[in-house]
Parts: structure tokens; C-alpha cells; sequence
């Protein structure tokens, strides 16, 4: 039987392989119009999300308001929210989909991601990415065309401080084993996931990723670059790898409502949402992080359908 390596509470509980689970990207929402969300019921919307059974709620690091990119996401800094969601919910997986490393010191990700991974009790998931909005780089001093030689060493420091007294020699620091980094990791080490490419050669993806954070596609897309990834990580001599990808939906009330393209997902009702949620699964696709920002209905409505009319079909 195909197994996914065992990290964490949250990495075991929410990708198992052959088996699609859902959850939803923070914030808990609806803002069509405009850039910034209003925050409201932030916190009982996530502790409704655990109630309801979803996996996983999903942050974003938007270090920058870049008003080109259109999306503010949750506001907040990524690692202070992860620490309140820590002490706010018990059971659903924390994650972050994606760190943007090139614009953080690999020393404060580790630290920081390790601490919220023990106070949840092993819950976290971080997304890692190279990041794609130019006009953050300059305000950091940092460029932006070296950003996947930076995300790569980032990816190697972070990986080595799981280590007891740890060893090594990066761009960006060096240690000689003669100190420390705590706490460590509930799981031994921090479960990574890539997202995209992240400027990097698939094969390195393949090998060094606990699992594949990739773009939404049609179900016959997403099969053959799913399949693709499976055969470089098998090709590497690795374990089977979980693959996951955003979904963005338009809940209507008609269950039967046809399918209407809009950013990045579609407009229906949940009979076409779960016709399309089983393709995924069938496709490989592990975990869906359904995004409500373009949902025109009340949002704790449309949870509770999700959870009524969904989640019987993707059980955590």
C-alpha cells in the first residue's frame, strides 16, 4: 500500500494518499471589491472552519499591499496569526501557503515556524515560495532576479536547523555545531511544501519537497503534471509525495447551477463543486484550499454547505 512519510499531526491528518480532504484560505470572506478584507469574525469563522470538520485553514505572506496584485490576503504577519490560531483551535492543520523565503533570514522561518508547529501540537504546514511581486524586493534591499538561489539556501538552512547542534555553511549564515536552535519541531522537521517551481529544476522540487503545492488546472491537466512530479519523486528514490492546489468558488444557492468561470475557479452550485472535487482526487490532487474572496453568499451559509453537501464526500 502507497504511504506518505509520517511528520506531523497536521501533515499526517491531511494528505493521505489517493484520498482528497478540503480546506479554506483565510480570510474567511467574501471581498470581490477592492484589495483589503474587513477581518470580521475572523477568529469564530476559523474555530467554525474546526468545528465543521475542515482540514486546514491556509494563511498567505503578504509581506506588501501591492495594489497591482490585488489581494491584501489576511493582513496580519503570517507567524503572529499562526501563534493565535495555535492557542484559539486544537484540531484542524495550520498552514501557510506560501512563505515567501528570499525575503525573510532562513534563521527567523525556522524559529518562528518551529515554535507554532509545538504550540499546536504539531499542526503546522508551511508552504514555501520564491515569490512573484517585484515591487516588495527593492523595499527589503533585496533583488529580485537571484530570488531562487536565495529561496534554495533558504530551504537547505531551514532544513539543517531541525538538526541537533547543526553544521553548515550557507550564503546567508553559517554554524559550526557548537550552538543550537529550540525548540525543535514536533515532528522531528518541519513539513516543506514547494509551491510552483519556485525557480528551481522539477527534479530538485521532486527531491526535496514533502509535498507539492501546484496551480489550478482542469482535472485532465492537473493528472498529466501530477503525474509528471510522481515520477521524478519516484525516479529520485523517494517516497510517494502529496500534491495540493487553491480552488477559488462562487457557492450558489441552486445545487444544480452550471459551472461559470471566474479568477482561478468558477461559479456553480455543489453538485458541478463535488463532480469536480471527486476528477481532482481521481487526478492525484491530495488537498483543496477552497478561497471564498469571490463567494457572493453569506459566508458562515456557505461553510455550513460545504460541510453538509461536501465534506461527507472528503472526510478528514
Amino acid at each position: 500500500m502507497t504511504r506518505f512519510s509520517s511528520i506531523n499531526t497536521g501533515y499526517n491528518t491531511v494528505f493521505r494518499p489517493d484520498r482528497l480532504s478540503l480546506g479554506l484560505v483565510v480570510p474567511l470572506e467574501g471581498y470581490a471589491n477592492g484589495t483589503k478584507p474587513t477581518m470580521a469574525r475572523h477568529l469564530e469563522r476559523v474555530r467554525m472552519a474546526e468545528d465543521l470538520g475542515f482540514a486546514a485553514v491556509w494563511l498567505r505572506d503578504v509581506p506588501f499591499n501591492v495594489p497591482s496584485f490585488g489581494d491584501a490576503g489576511q493582513m496580519f504577519d503570517p507567524f503572529v496569526y499562526l501563534g493565535l490560531l495555535a492557542g484559539q483551535t486544537s484540531r484542524i492543520a495550520l498552514g501557510v501557503a506560501s512563505m515567501v523565503l528570499p525575503l525573510r533570514h532562513p534563521a527567523h522561518v525556522a524559529k518562528a515556524a518551529a515554535s507554532v508547529d509545538v504550540l499546536s501540537g504539531g499542526r503546522l504546514l508551511l508552504g514555501v515560495a520564491s515569490g512573484d511581486r517585484p515591487e516588495e524586493y527593492p523595499a527589503m534591499n533585496m533583488s529580485f532576479d537571484d530570488r531562487g538561489d536565495r529561496f534554495r539556501d533558504s530551504f537547505d538552512y531551514i532544513r539543517a536547523m531541525a538538526d541537533d547542534f547543526p553544521a553548515f555553511d550557507t550564503a546567508q549564515g553559517s554554524s559550526h555545531g557548537a550552538m543550537d536552535m529550540l525548540p525543535k519541531p514536533a515532528g522531528g522537521k518541519l513539513p516543506l511544501l514547494i509551491t510552483g517551481g519556485s525557480r528551481q529544476h522539477p527534479d530538485w522540487v521532486a527531491q526535496n519537497s514533502d509535498g507539492w503545492i501546484t496551480y489550478p488546472r482542469d482535472a485532465q491537466a492537473q493528472t498529466q503534471v501530477i503525474t509528471d512530479y510522481r515520477a521524478r519523486v519516484t525516479a529520485m528514490g523517494r517516497t510517494d509525495k502529496p500534491v495540493m492546489q487553491s480552488l477559488y468558488i462562487d457557492l450558489l444557492d441552486d445545487p444544480d447551477a452550471k459551472a461559470r468561470p471566474i479568477h482561478l475557479g468558477f461559479q456553480s452550485g455543489v453538485n458541478h463543486l463535488r463532480r469536480h472535487l471527486e476528477a481532482l482526487q481521481h487526478a492525484g490532487v491530495n488537498h483543496v484550499a477552497l478561497n471564498l474572496r469571490l463567494n457572493s453568499g453569506d459566508t458562515e451559509t456557505t461553510m455550513k454547505r460545504l460541510a453538509g453537501d461536501i465534506l461527507p464526500t472528503f472526510p478528514t
